[in-house]
């Protein structure tokens, strides 16, 4: 039978990186008094450290870059369909059927 992963907030990641980065206190120790695993606190720390403010967002939630590449996807899609259509309407009036 599988253990359920432990979740945490983005909260107790934050405080959790506080407590391992106070003078005299180690990651393991830190860790061992949190109650998580120590390579967490580690995995956490590189997170914030190239993430910073968009760190520990939660599962499903994108970062401003992921957000801005979605909305501009859509946006070149759209525009090729419009292309698409202006080509067309295009041919039919170089055609002369019109």
């Amino acid at each position: 039978m599988s253990q359920k992963r432990r979740q945490f907030t983005r909260e107790f990641k934050l405080e959790a990186l506080r407590l391992a980065e106070q003078e005299g206190m180690t990651a393991s120790r830190a860790a061992e008094q949190l109650g998580v695993n120590r390579e967490a606190l580690y995995r956490w720390k590189r997170e914030f450290s190239s993430e910073a403010q968009s760190a520990f967002r939660g599962n499903g939630k994108r970062t401003p870059d992921d957000e801005k590449m979605v909305r501009l996807e859509r946006e070149n899609s759209k525009l090729k369909a419009q292309i698409q259509f202006l080509k067309k309407v295009a041919g039919y009036f170089a055609s002369g059927k019109n």
